[in-house]
């Protein structure tokens, strides 16, 4: 009698030992299922994050007492398995539900996810949701989607600048006259100073007969590239 009471109160503290560990868990029936299909479901879900085991419903019902999953109580008649579950939780209820395909005796009953009682309904909508990893590599393309076009747009806009330049410059007749550069003449001083002309007059060294003075001029042109030249004498 006391080892009956101690493995019924094990039981319970193992139970709620899942119930504080996870706020997710599935019930089913497992009634007209053989040994070896349990152990075959019990596997799978293992690999999904799922722990399969069997229990009393008396003793379920005292462990689940004030945690997240005490909505099971409702689910909790007859022969029941439940799913402890740590994983994804559609990935779980599409296991069920194939599994259900291949042992008709297998029924899910519901189920609670973070504290909210699962329908068969709800966990029929979960079996049809893409998995964990499908979701996120959907939600990565949708944000990855937007930075593409953007990037694109980003490398096409200094492109398309130019081009448009280009066509400007082609509709008013070519480059403009403010860009052409006029490089100076190769004799032109850098300076850009224009050419001297000094004129210097002189008295003639004679006078002719008729006493008329004559004034001679001499006309010096000063190269603009040379220095200037100094005055000379006539006379001498």
């Amino acid at each position: 009698m006391a080892t009956a009471h101690a493995d019924k109160a094990a039981v319970v503290e193992e139970v709620a030992a899942r119930a504080h560990a996870t706020a997710t868990a599935v019930v089913t029936q497992y009634r007209g299922l053989t040994v070896a299909q349990i152990s075959t479901l019990r596997r799978r879900l293992r690999a999904l994050g799922a722990d399969y085991k069997v229990f009393k419903n008396t003793l379920v019902r005292r462990a689940i007492v004030g945690t997240a999953i005490e909505p099971l109580t409702g689910y909790l008649e007859g022969p029941t398995a439940i799913a402890f579950v740590d994983g994804d939780v559609s990935a779980v209820a599409k296991a069920l539900r194939d599994f259900t395909k291949e042992a008709p005796a297998l029924v899910v009953k519901g189920g609670v996810l973070d504290g909210h009682a699962l329908t068969p309904a709800d966990l029929v909508a979960l079996a049809d949701l893409p998995s964990r990893e499908v979701l996120l590599a959907q939600v990565a393309g949708m944000l990855a989607a937007p930075m593409r076009t953007l990037a694109g747009l980003l490398q096409a806009l200094p492109q398309n600048l130019a081009y448009g330049l280009a066509a400007l410059r082609d509709a008013r007749g070519g480059v403009p006259a403010s860009e052409v550069e006029v490089a100076p003449a190769a004799d032109e001083p850098a300076g850009g100073a224009e050419a001297e002309v000094e004129v210097e007059v002189v008295p003639a060294a004679e006078e002719p007969a008729g006493g008329a003075p004559e004034v001679a001029a001499e006309v010096e042109v000063a190269d603009a590239a040379a220095p200037s030249a100094e005055p000379t004498d006539a006379a001498s």
